[in-house]
């Protein structure tokens, strides 16, 4: 048995000489949406297909072995009903309608512009007879609508990053231009404190606001080695 592992949707990226070089495999649409599954190519070859899980697998699909070679799905003629609008006494509005019920019953629904298939149901089939719609057993190939979150929707996480940053402003005339409080035992710089004997009258800063505190200097006093001031 060959592993198969890999899918290519629709055969993207893949030039038409190799598309018409694969092998193909027919599979209904009860197999197509497993993601793994046993199935027989054109070429007779035992095909094991080991896909990642939630994978649906569409007619037109490519499936790449092991070995590197492909193999082209094909969407399985199959039972399903036909729906169709009355022409002479309804609208197609009426499918949209039908639409509608099948969806609230969580019923596999193949849309199209002028008619609806879903899988055999002699009970769904009454139903929508009696919504003045007319139904036909055929046999076809069967896609139903994905799910609007199936595989391939996804979201992105951003990550905002964050910048740190101090300015100092220092001075000869001991003016200090801080965010936050430097102490020492010595010599303490906090908000609200001027150097010189005389306090200075400023009006209390906003919290978290920088601010630039004046320094009122004493003429009467003279800085000298025994002042205490630790600079």
């Amino acid at each position: 048995m060959i592993q198969v592992s890999k899918l290519l949707p629709q055969g993207q990226g893949l030039a038409p000489v190799l598309l018409k070089r694969a092998t193909t495999v027919e599979l209904d649409w009860d197999v197509r949406q497993k993601s793994r599954f046993a199935a027989t190519d054109s070429a007779g070859r035992e095909l094991g297909i080991f896909l990642p899980r939630g994978t649906l697998v569409r007619g037109g699909d490519v499936l790449v072995a092991e070995d590197g070679s492909m193999v082209r799905v094909v969407a399985a003629p199959q039972p399903v009903l036909v729906i169709t609008h009355c022409q002479n006494h309804g609208t197609p509005f009426d499918l949209t309608r039908a639409a509608y019920h099948l969806g609230n019953r969580h019923v596999p629904i193949e849309l199209q512009p002028d008619h609806l298939k879903i899988e055999p149901d002699h009970v769904l089939a009454d139903m929508l007879r009696a919504m003045h719609l007319i139904v036909k057993e055929q046999n076809l190939a069967f896609e139903p609508e994905g799910g609007a979150y199936a595989p391939g929707h996804g979201g992105g996480h951003h990550h905002a990053g964050h910048g740190h940053g101090h300015d100092h402003d220092h001075a000869h005339d001991h003016d200090h231009d801080h965010g936050h409080s430097h102490a020492s035992p010595a010599h303490d710089h906090a908000d609200g404190h001027a150097h010189g004997d005389a306090p200075a009258a400023a009006t209390p800063p906003a919290r978290g606001r920088t601010v630039s505190i004046p320094v009122v200097a004493n003429t009467g006093h003279v800085h000298g080695p025994h002042c205490n001031h630790d600079h």
